[in-house]
Parts: C-alpha cells; sequence; structure tokens
C-alpha cells in the first residue's frame, strides 16, 4: 500500500480527463480488496475458485509454463484503489460534447475513478454536480448510485414499511432515500453508533437487536413490505433475518456482499419475491455503455447507472440526503496510506475522504523521467508501448535476454503499469503519452503491445519517425489501415515485424525443414481449439476486431510459412449462431490447400492446437508445438519437445536483423497477404462466397522465408 508519483493519464476517445478534488474511500470494499492482496497464494486461491478454476482450464491449453508465467505476471500488476469523486474536467476526449472545461463533475468506476490527482473517466461514468452541491458531497455518488439502484429494486411506494438490515454508508444512504420517497423506515445494525446515526438522519426506528419484534409492531402486525440488505457478510443470518420480517409476498432486496444460503421455509410459505441489485444501475458491467459510451434509450432504459448518478446529486441539491455527515475523516492524498492503517487497524471510522490540492499543472505531464541513463555505443533503445499480460509476461522477459539492450521508455494508459515496469525493469522513461516515447532520441526499436484498433495508427507513427517496429498481432483491422501501414513501412528506414511467432517455433521449423524438398502441393489442416471467450471480452468488442482478425491471423501465418506461397483465396462457413466456431478453406498460389478448424465449442482437455500435412508421401503432425510424427517412406519419427510456441527465436531474429541492417523477419508481403486473407474470410462468412486475396503493389512477391 503506498502513495506513487505516475504520469497523468490521457483523456482517451469519449472520455473526460477530471482533476480530482475529493475522493471517497469505500472501506467495505476496500478492506476485502487489502485484506485480499495480504494473504498468501492459498488463502487468494480459497478466496477466488472462479480465478483457480480459470486457470486450470489455461494450464490444459496453453501449457504449464506459459500458464505461470501469465499468473505471476497478473499478481505482480498494481491495482488502483477507490471508485468514487468529485472534481473538474481539465481536458476532453474525441467524441465528448456533454461537457466542457472547468465543468464540476462526479466520476464512477472501479480502476477509473481512482484515488488519484487525475483520472481519465467514460463520460457515461460521470455526471455534472448542481452549483449548490459542494465536492465532499459529490464525492458519495458512487455509494448514491448504488444505495439509489437497490431502493429502485424494492419499488416502494408511499407509505410502505421498509426494513434496511445494515447501517454502512450505502444503508445510511439507503435509509434518507427511503425517507425521500414516502417510506417508514425501520433499520437494523449490531453497531450502536449507528443506530444512533441513522436516527438522526431520520429513521423512524434504528435499533441493534429485537428486528423480528420491532418489525411486526411498525407494520401493524403484517411484516415489512420490503426489505433491503445492504450489510457486508458471509453469514447467511441477515437474508434469513429478513425472510422472517417480511410480510405474504415481501421483496427482499440484496444489495450487500451476504451469504446466499437461504432457509426455505419463510421463503415458500410467504412466497417472497428475492432480488438482488447490480450495483449502479443498468449499464454496469457492460463495456459498450461503460467503456464505448453507448448510452441506453431513456424511453426504454429509465434509470441508468449514470442517470442515478444525476438523481443522486439532485436529491443532494434538494436538500432530501445529506452525506456529509457520514464523514469522520478527512485526509490529503499525500498521506492516504495513513487513512487505510486507520482501517487496517480497526479504529473506528465510517466515510473517509481525501483531498487534493487545486492542480495548477495541465494534461501534459505525460512523460516524467524515471532516471537518467548515459547512452552506450551498440546499445539499442528499446521501448514498449503498452505493458498487458502479454507484454509483461512473454515480450519483456525475452527482450531482456539481450545483451546491449537499454529498456528506454515505456508508454501505458494510466501510467500506473508503466510507473511499475519502470521501476521494476529500470525504464529510463514512464509515459502515458505514446508519441513521445515514440519521437524520443533514445528509442530505436518500439514494442506496440497495446489493444488491436490502437495497432496500424502507433506502427505508423513509429515507422515514420525512423523506428524499428514490433507490432503485436494483429497489424490493423481494416483494409485501409493496413495498406497505410504497409505503405509507410516500404519507404521507412526502420524494420516492420509482427508478432506471428508460430512460424518460428522449434518445431515448426523443423516440420517445414521435411517439407521443403518437394514438387507438389500440400494439403494442410489446422485445427484450434480455441476456447470460450465471454461475449464482452474487449477481443470481441471493436476494440479487438473479433476472433478472426485478433487470434486466426497466427494460424494463417503459419500455412503460409509452411506452404511457402501466398493466398489466393478463401471460402468459409460458421456453425450456426456462432462467429467463433468456423471451417475456413485457403488456396494458395502454388497449388496447396490449407483448412482451418477454428472452434469455441471444444473442451480444455484436448490439446488446442493441431497441425496435419500431406505431402508426396509424407504425412507431417504437429501437436500444440510439443510433438512432432513425421511419416515417410513407411517409418515414422517422432520428436517431443517443452513447449515452445517461437516468441523467443522471433524476437531474436527481430533483433538481429536490426543489429546488421538485415531483412525483416517475415517478408512484408507475407505480412500483408496473412492479414487481408483474414479480412476475406469475414467477408466469406458474411457473403457466402470464395473471395479472393489481392496483394497490392506494395508487398508482391518477395522471398519466401
Amino acid at each position: 500500500m503506498r502513495v506513487v508519483n505516475v504520469p497523468t493519464p490521457r483523456a482517451s476517445r469519449g472520455n473526460l480527463l477530471v482533476a480530482t478534488r475529493v475522493s471517497l474511500i469505500s472501506s467495505g470494499t476496500e478492506k476485502q480488496l487489502m485484506d485480499l492482496a495480504k494473504t498468501s497464494l492459498a488463502g487468494k486461491a480459497m478466496a477466488r475458485p472462479d480465478l483457480v478454476r480459470q486457470t486450470l482450464r489455461k494450464v490444459q491449453t496453453d501449457g504449464l509454463r506459459p500458464t505461470v508465467e501469465k499468473v505471476f505476471a497478473k499478481l505482480d500488476t498494481p491495482i488502483p484503489l477507490g471508485y468514487s469523486l468529485a472534481g473538474t474536467v481539465i481536458e476532453l476526449g474525441n467524441g465528448v460534447s456533454e461537457y466542457a472545461i472547468g465543468d464540476r463533475v462526479a466520476c464512477a468506476g472501479a480502476g477509473l475513478a481512482n484515488h488519484a490527482a487525475f483520472n481519465s473517466v467514460p463520460k457515461t461514468l460521470t455526471a455534472r454536480i448542481p452549483d449548490t452541491v459542494s465536492d465532499e458531497d459529490a464525492s458519495f455518488v458512487t455509494l448514491g448510485a448504488i444505495a439509489l439502484q437497490g431502493v429502485r429494486q424494492a419499488s416502494p411506494t408511499l407509505g410502505e414499511c421498509v426494513a434496511v438490515i445494515g447501517l454502512g454508508l450505502i444503508g445510511l444512504l439507503t435509509v434518507q432515500l427511503l425517507k425521500a420517497n414516502g417510506c417508514k423506515v425501520l433499520g437494523f445494525d449490531p453497531d450502536t453508533d449507528r443506530v444512533k446515526l441513522a436516527e438522526a438522519m431520520g429513521a423512524d426506528l434504528a435499533i441493534s437487536q429485537g428486528l423480528q419484534d420491532a418489525a411486526t409492531e411498525m407494520s401493524g402486525g403484517h411484516g415489512a413490505d420490503a426489505v433491503i440488505i445492504t450489510a457486508s457478510t458471509p453469514s447467511n443470518a441477515p437474508l434469513n433475518q429478513a425472510a422472517e420480517i417480511s410480510r405474504l409476498k415481501g421483496r427482499i432486496v440484496v444489495v450487500g456482499m451476504v451469504g446466499m444460503e437461504i432457509d426455505r421455509e419463510p421463503f415458500y410459505k410467504r412466497e417472497l419475491d428475492l432480488r438482488l441489485s447490480m450495483s449502479y444501475g443498468p449499464g454496469r458491467y457492460d463495456p459498450d455503455y461503460e467503456l464505448l459510451g453507448h448510452d441506453y434509450p431513456l424511453a426504454y432504459v429509465r434509470w441508468t447507472e449514470q442517470r442515478n448518478m444525476s438523481a443522486f446529486l439532485q436529491l443532494i441539491a434538494d436538500g432530501q440526503v445529506t452525506p456529509r455527515p457520514l464523514i469522520t475523516h478527512r485526509f490529503p492524498i499525500e498521506e492516504g496510506e495513513e487513512a487505510y492503517a486507520l482501517m487496517a487497524r480497526g479504529d473506528p471510522h465510517l466515510a473517509m475522504v481525501l483531498t487534493y490540492r487545486d492542480q495548477e499543472q495541465t494534461s501534459t505531464n505525460h512523460t516524467p523521467s524515471h532516471r537518467s541513463a548515459i547512452p552506450i555505443e551498440g546499445e539499442i533503445g528499446v521501448s514498449f508501448l503498452g505493458m498487458g499480460n502479454y507484454a509483461k509476461s512473454v515480450l519483456l522477459p525475452e527482450v531482456r535476454k539481450h545483451q546491449q539492450i537499454n529498456l528506454a521508455g515505456v508508454a501505458t494508459a494510466t501510467g500506473i503499469s508503466a510507473n511499475h515496469a519502470g521501476e521494476k525493469y529500470e525504464f529510463e522513461t514512464i509515459a502515458t503519452d505514446a508519441k513521445a516515447i515514440i519521437k524520443s532520441d533514445r528509442t530505436d526499436v518500439v514494442f506496440i503491445a497495446t489493444r488491436h484498433d490502437s495497432h496500424a495508427d502507433l506502427a505508423i507513427s513509429a515507422l515514420e519517425a525512423g523506428k524499428h517496429v514490433f507490432c503485436e498481432k494483429p497489424l490493423a483491422l481494416k483494409i485501409e489501415d493496413l495498406d497505410a501501414v504497409m505503405a509507410a513501412a516500404s519507404s521507412a528506414p526502420g524494420l516492420l515485424a509482427v508478432g506471428f511467432n508460430r512460424r518460428f517455433a522449434p518445431l515448426t521449423r523443423r516440420a517445414y525443414a521435411v517439407l521443403r524438398q518437394r514438387s507438389g502441393p500440400l494439403v494442410m489442416t489446422y485445427r484450434v481449439n480455441a476456447g470460450r471467450l465471454s461475449s464482452d471480452h474487449w477481443i470481441k468488442r471493436d476494440e479487438g476486431g473479433g476472433r478472426i482478425i485478433g487470434e486466426v491471423c497466427h494460424f494463417v501465418d503459419t500455412l503460409v510459412a509452411l506452404c511457402g506461397a501466398l493466398p489466393v483465396d478463401v471460402q468459409a462457413v460458421a456453425a450456426r449462431g456462432y462467429d467463433d466456431a468456423l471451417s475456413a478453406l485457403i488456396r494458395f498460389a502454388d497449388g496447396s490447400i490449407g483448412t482451418i478448424i477454428y472452434s469455441s465449442l471444444g473442451d480444455p482437455a484436448v490439446p488446442k492446437e493441431y497441425i496435419e500435412i500431406f505431402a508426396q508421401g509424407k504425412i507431417v503432425q504437429l501437436t500444440d508445438f510439443t510433438h512432432l510424427t513425421i511419416c515417410f517412406g513407411g517409418k515414422v519419427s517422432r520428436v517431443k519437445k517443452a513447449q515452445d510456441k517461437g516468441q523467443a527465436a522471433l524476437i531474436a531474429d527481430f533483433l538481429s536483423a536490426i543489429r546488421s541492417a538485415g531483412h525483416p523477419p517475415i517478408p512484408y508481403n507475407e505480412l500483408a497477404a496473412v492479414t487481408e486473407t483474414t479480412f476475406a474470410i469475414e467477408e466469406a462468412l458474411r457473403t457466402g462466397q470464395s473471395v479472393g486475396v489481392e496483394t497490392g503493389p506494395l508487398y508482391q512477391e518477395s522471398e519466401v522465408s
């Protein structure tokens, strides 16, 4: 737990850059995160069995070593705290017209509205603060929206009796919201201080014991019309208490994190309606809404999370909700660690806020120097754009194995991971401005490991700046972007490489050596047990380009390398209802054919990738880059190795080519043809027709690796 100085984030598309004035510590949620962070690996595993299952599936599909590397890279990632703040807009990203510089806004979102002097927050997770509402009151916006959504789920009507179990921050705000709605409110919490505070904030009755008798008396013997549970405990007691005090056909809403094992009898006999409240409201956990700014029509979704935020702020302005009396401690951000030490000690507290000095600096502070270094003759300055799990667990470790490499700079969207990489790996410069890293005289090579939709623009910028470029796949998401990248590469002094690593795997190269001595075509099958991705996974959104462009490109490239010819045309069909369960038939210029069977419908117990090739009396089989079988002349030979998908060899070839002023690891015509083939596969799926792969003049015939 520490306070660190990191580069100021940039206002990306659809985002506002906000200078924070006050941020609210949600002691319940944040203490749970603190406690989890302090536990051992075994403790983490017990707390998150869902991630354990995910890890085991990853071992089955990708192997033990790659999975371990990715898991530890993830565990090593610093996590920003906070998710509710008030501040002032100082920069607008593209596509934001709803706000102006200088507007006061309240912001929500874990990992977005952090305890930080500056935050880049999507526009749908912000709400304008009324002039009469203070920054401190507005900083409660996220908890207020959570409480308000819980009240909406309870559907209270004027005069109903509603019980609130758990009088923490959300529970106390819920009490006020229910009173504003004209309800009789019964509050319950074992903490007598919170009981007194609930009464001061408007509860008709607040108690620390005798809940059932109190509910019976307040409701005239019928039981509570609705019960809202805002407690936080693994115990099942709050839920079953709620059932005991509810009237026939009453409503129970679970807002807090409580045990969910119910006693069937009271639920059955009273025919109770059990509802769960999804955090701030509709839009929560929907990346199209939260990250891309696609709002829901008001006529069909009246209360989104942003509208809940605005409604809560207006209730404060109207004097019906008063959060400020809940604040027990205030700390300047520089002393933020003390606030968490207070929580860890268990000192009495309720709401704690962090305050920030007026920020005279603007969003220009994107490239603070991390350390100074004296240039060394023959050293290659390597910079990274993006520092996600793959960059940390695969690309960076491989780069660092080479001699005379200087880690010149790293840029990430938020600056937190850049700062962490700068400290751990001693990058010279950390930044949130990718273009500044590209332009730096200390940068010779740029590794692009950002989200897919930024690859083309960053590659073009780096090539035009005279840098060598290693771009993680895919190279582009659109044909016009691909053409622009190839045009830049053809005229640039630097080399361009793409992370098509499988052709560099030792067993792939051995298979190619067996197949190269032939005069006829190949018949190739590449079966991929891809595994499922959730429908909202970023690869399936616009920023990822989909699984065909984003992943199938690997397999197209491997077939190109094995047969040594470029694709000519493509046919493709998909299983009904699935865009990631398909078969693509590719015809190559030398007469070879290749079928890629890519499916999300399999089981991880089966190896992820299997290649089988028929060639003039030879059969070559490659299983998951660990087993190679060669059948020829009635004899069978087998080779077994630890899994190696070629990342190390690709990076070594790339750096060697830079030092020797040699050729790029993969010829440009192949890079372009592979990417264009993925576009053709998508078009073939849309049209049901055979689609040609046309290579333009920039990348026609050249030597095939």
